[in-house]
């Protein structure tokens, strides 16, 4: 006979929590023990599982909360951010903070009302990602605000150098370059660019890193006619791609996944097969992507490094040694799968 005892979580099994993190279950033992002995992303790993699991954390470890930490995103449609957030709040969960999550909205919720709502629960500091920050023609002032106020801060994707923090962002010039030379390689000739508004940093940087790698691997010095700029949504890329292809392009580059939804939606409106016919690739290599059909070829954003940079320059500055005032650049990486194909035969036409 069996009795039930309330709703007390079960107890984690070490086996269970190894298999899961892929570690021994000594170092399993070690990081619920608050041993020495195991890396910061060890730890990260062994926490992430156990909440997976759904085991609850150890009393011990939950003791050793040193603050909060907000974390603000410009929305949670897009997954690449709902990747962020979770990858940002296991890295501060494994150095003992807790991140107090705040979405912009449109119509809704403001950054300024987030960071306000922050400061008002006594954070620690402030991580933004893809925020105002990164929107050329935004006012800035409630970053000055903050460091002004001695909250310390960091950015992901999209440098200010007028703000005091540090940067972490994507090498936009080494993805565009690796794409623009994949679809070279595969003959394609007449690639376009479909890319958000260019008033935000990231859109700028990867137009001119686009720009740059047509006048390298094809001599096109004039790349006006090959960038179509729209909204980073699955609407936007269909309309964008829509012109790009109406104008005879048979490859296009996307400046996110969602985009490159909506281009292969285009594409096959077009009555256009992807990749006989048209060529697409992605970025950011979101939760997903490579189930889509077909799998998507896109950049893959490298969410869990810049995090571990984001929260490692944060608690730096906490305890009084601040991070490079620069914009430190992490290399993307082409992930090549079924939606870039070799150009169709009326590109040699």
């Amino acid at each position: 006979m069996t009795s039930t005892r309330g709703s007390r979580a079960p107890k984690p099994r070490l086996r269970d929590i190894a298999d899961v993190a892929k570690v021994s279950t000594a170092t399993v033992s070690r990081v619920l023990n608050d041993k020495p002995g195991a890396s910061d992303e060890v730890r990260e790993a062994v926490l992430a599982a156990m909440d997976m699991l759904g085991y609850e954390r150890p009393a011990i470890l939950r003791a050793k909360a040193q603050g909060l930490v907000g974390v603000v995103l410009p929305e949670l449609v897009n997954p690449v951010f709902g990747w962020f957030a979770q990858s940002l709040e296991s890295r501060l969960a494994a150095r003992g903070y807790t991140a107090l999550l705040c979405t912009q909205s449109p119509g809704g919720t403001t950054e300024q009302q987030c960071v306000d709502m922050l400061l008002g629960q006594s954070v620690s500091g402030i991580i933004f990602v893809s925020g105002l920050h990164a929107d050329a023609i935004a006012d800035h002032q409630h970053y000055l605000d903050l460091a002004a106020r001695g909250i310390a801060a960091t950015y992901i994707n999209g440098f200010a150098p007028e703000i005091d923090g540090t940067f972490i962002s994507v090498d936009d010039g080494s993805a565009m370059d690796a794409s623009v030379k994949h679809l070279v390689s595969l003959g394609h000739s007449r690639i376009g660019l479909a890319i958000g508004p260019d008033r935000f940093v990231p859109s700028r940087s990867k137009i001119d890193a686009f720009r740059n790698a047509l006048q390298q691997h094809l001599g096109i010095e004039d790349a006006a006619g090959h960038i179509s700029p729209t909204l980073y949504t699955v609407e936007g890329g269909h309309a964008a791609s829509a012109a790009l292809i109406e104008s005879g392009h048979t490859a296009i580059i996307c400046g996110s996944d969602l985009m490159a939804l909506g281009a292969i939606r285009a594409a096959r409106s077009a009555g256009l097969d992807v990749p006989d016919d048209l060529s697409v690739v992605g970025y950011d290599d979101s939760s997903l992507i490579a189930f889509t059909d077909p799998p998507l070829t896109t950049i893959h954003q490298p969410v869990t490094q810049m995090s571990a940079a984001a929260v490692a320059t944060l608690i730096d500055e906490l305890d009084g040694h601040p991070g490079p005032r620069t914009d430190l650049l992490f290399r993307a990486e082409l992930i090549v799968r079924g939606s870039t194909g070799t150009a169709p035969a009326r590109e040699h036409k």
